[in-house]
């Protein structure tokens, strides 16, 4: 079986948008896989500083993949900051590449274009990236589209280890899901936090229906377009067909079926969520992070060895 490695850092409140874009196709496609999923606590310490905020991003991400159908038993999960081996792969891999190199980083450019601090973890977050991905031998990765170049760092910096001191590392192929649609937002332009046009993943009914009851219509036509194709995420054009029939031209009645199909959907998620405590998550992490850990010694023994700082 084939092994299968993703890191993911907990932005906050989720929404459905981040469950069918990013959440659904891994739950989806992890049991195919010798499968890892990692917290990225440190990769998030580029941008976040604030300790509490940290930690509560840490229990929070957990619980979501769990809420959303990924088994603990089934796949690793672990904390980066757990297995200390991350770091210093890192270090090693740093010395590898050059600074040129890490400047074409598109990631890099567009967040401080967009005027975030220009740290030197910011800067160098691709080899970190690379060591997450190596030490597992990981075969494949899923990433966005965003994160393609990533994956590219990480077989060059595979590459460039293997050429200097021999055959160690595995380069990894990235998968990216070509069939993930952009999930419309309330006002038609593709969901997003930054937009403000959001329908909670793990929201109350309330939540859910105010979000919803926000959709943009347009009021020249007979069936809300941009409620049409949110609820489509749900059920099948052929069941909707009939409801869309009975309740055209009124598109609160249109809005009001919408809520009740995503409470549907979402209450056994968030009846899951709130369920999982802090405590859970713990010892998730505690033993996901056993099994990492393991691999990721064996891998770093070979590693100094020949380099040279064994003795």
């Amino acid at each position: 079986m084939q092994r299968l490695l993703t890191g993911i850092q907990s932005s906050g409140t989720l929404h459905i948008g981040n469950y069918f874009g990013a959440l659904k196709p891994f739950v989806e496609m992890y049991p195919s896989y010798e499968s890892f999923l990692m917290v990225a606590d440190y990769h998030s310490l580029t941008s976040l500083k604030d300790s509490s905020a940290v930690r509560e991003s840490i229990f929070n991400t957990v619980k979501d993949y769990i809420a959303v159908g990924v088994s603990p038993e089934d796949v690793v999960i672990f904390k980066q900051s757990d297995i200390l081996e991350h770091t210093e792969l890192a270090w090693i891999f740093d010395c590898l590449v050059t600074v040129p190199f890490l400047m074409q980083a598109h990631a890099y450019k567009d967040k401080v274009a967009k005027g975030l601090e220009a740290n030197a973890g910011l800067f160098t977050y691709p080899m970190l990236m690379a060591a997450d991905i190596l030490l597992y031998d990981a075969d494949v990765v899923p990433v966005g589209e965003d994160q393609r170049q990533h994956i590219e760092y990480a077989r060059e910096a595979a590459a460039k280890f293997n050429n200097a001191y021999g055959e160690t590392f595995k380069e990894p192929r990235e998968y990216i899901n070509k069939a993930v649609a952009t999930v419309p937002g309330t006002d038609g332009k593709k969901m997003s936090k930054s937009y403000g046009n959001t329908i909670p993943l793990f929201g109350t009914k309330d939540e859910i229906a105010k979000a919803a009851m926000s959709i943009l219509t347009d009021s020249s036509g007979e069936s809300p377009e941009n409620v049409y194709n949110i609820h489509r995420l749900l059920r099948s054009e052929i069941d909707l067909a009939p409801i869309y029939k009975a309740n055209k031209g009124n598109y609160k009645a249109s809005k009001e079926a919408l809520i009740e199909d995503l409470e549907a959907f979402i209450a056994p998620m968030r009846y899951v969520r709130e369920n999982i405590s802090d405590t859970d998550v713990a010892n998730i992490l505690r033993e996901g992070s056993e099994h990492a850990r393991a691999i990721a010694e064996k891998k770093m023994i070979d590693v100094r060895q020949k380099v040279g700082v064994t003795l």
